[in-house]
């Protein structure tokens, strides 16, 4: 063990039966004694959910690890573990310096007291003391962006006021270790750039800098190493950043090929029911392998609802191999009457990708629906349902460049003589 964090067969279990004895039936709880005796228990008295297995890893001084892996897989318990607010069941664990970590939004805020009180409550939790936030203080304010409410109670700031005031004191703290669960997630794009960007001089500085996060731009702008999860246990660990990404991407958990379809008993989620998403050709079949840049490729979505939602938009977001998005597409993005109508009951919405356009190579599409300004029913880089699509050939009639061009796009556009 030779790194500032060093993790030897690290495994974390949850006993999950006493969760659901909270709701035993009246027949189970008369019958308890009797199964004791018996030798029997109640109903997942014995259940154990791994949440982390076997994870041996050495991570060194200035190191930028990005932690990814789908919901579930065991990143933000890993984080936990490191940050000491859990203990591992298995394995053992060292860490050499202080640690300062942002694992949910406004962790260790109160609700009643200022932001500016905040400053000085979180700070002290993360181990700074008033001195110190005192020569820090403006330059925390400044990064938070908080402004006039420095002075209102952080109950009435927004999930974007909270994580920017977190994150703030998180990243102002001199301690040696910081770690980051997916706060990229709320905020515009401006203050996530000031993020990683605050995270990147934190690793110029001797810091190590460990990032959990679904959006992938964040981990290739970041990170210099990447560790992957699956199941609790590390499936990559690797140095090639590019290449880590595009694997998550197109692997099988992440993209189911060509097609999505929800399980057999899905239900409705805020009156809407996804049940299909894939790729289908011009008589609505669906369609496996590679296709052509040229060739007529639809998105297709099927989805039910219990009744009308006027607010309803639903598309997909076209993402690159490295992560980069391309654009995203809805349904309602051309003037109104051109909407498709959703009506109560089982709808397909169809939408054919752009031809000639896409290069050659591998992309992920992600579904998204929510209501306009109100909730999501699938969010992206949140584990929305994705299909994978790789685009071969067909580039252009010619002869001129038959290979593959340079670029994320290859457009096949006319040109005429003017003069």
């Amino acid at each position: 063990m030779s790194g500032m964090i060093d993790t030897q067969e690290l495994g974390k279990r949850y006993a999950i039966g006493a969760a659901r004895n909270t709701g035993a039936s009246v027949g189970d709880l008369i019958a308890s004694p009797w199964r004791r005796l018996r030798g029997r228990s109640l109903r997942g008295e014995t259940d154990f959910h791994w949440a982390l297995r076997d994870v041996s890893l050495s991570i060194g001084s200035g190191e930028r690890i990005g932690l990814i892996g789908r919901n579930g897989a065991g990143k933000s318990t890993l984080l936990k573990l490191l940050a000491r607010i859990t203990h591992p069941t298995t394995g053992s664990m060292r860490i050499v310096g202080s640690v300062a970590s942002l694992l949910e939004v406004g962790t260790g805020f109160h609700p009643e007291l200022s932001g500016r009180e905040n400053i000085y409550l979180n700070a002290a939790l993360l181990g700074m003391s008033s001195r110190e936030v005192d020569k820090q203080f403006d330059a925390i304010v400044a990064f938070a962006e908080i402004g006039k409410f420095l002075d209102t109670a952080v109950k009435h700031y927004s999930s974007g006021m909270y994580m920017r005031l977190a994150f703030a004191v998180a990243a102002h703290v001199e301690t040696d270790i910081l770690l980051v669960d997916e706060v990229l997630a709320v905020g515009d794009a401006a203050f996530q750039r000031k993020c990683l960007n605050a995270m990147g001089e934190a690793a110029d500085t001797g810091r190590t800098v460990i990032l959990v996060s679904h959006r992938m731009n964040a981990i290739s702008a970041l990170c210099d190493r990447v560790v992957m999860l699956d199941g609790g246990r590390v499936v990559l660990d690797s140095r090639d950043v590019r290449d880590a990404v595009r694997q998550y991407l197109i692997s099988p958990d992440n993209t189911s090929r060509s097609h999505w379809q929800a399980a057999e008993h899905a239900r409705f989620v805020d009156g809407v029911r996804l049940n299909a998403f894939y790729l289908s050709d011009i008589n609505g079949s669906r369609v496996e392998g590679p296709r052509a840049n040229d060739e007529s490729t639809y998105v297709t979505i099927e989805f039910d609802l219990e009744k009308d939602e006027p607010a309803l938009k639903i598309g997909y977001a076209l993402y690159a191999s490295s992560g980069e998005v391309l654009y995203w597409s809805f349904c309602k993005d051309g003037p109104e009457p051109a909407w498709p109508a959703m009506r109560p009951g089982h709808n397909v919405l169809v939408s054919e990708l752009p031809r000639r356009m896409l290069n050659e190579g591998e992309y992920r599409l992600e579904l998204i629906a929510g209501f306009h300004f109100r909730s999501w029913v699938a969010r992206p880089d949140h584990d929305a349902p994705s299909i994978a699509l790789e685009i071969q050939g067909g580039l252009s009639d010619s002869p001129m460049w038959l290979e593959k061009r340079p670029g994320l796009l290859a457009p096949a556009l006319p040109w005429v003589r003017r003069s």
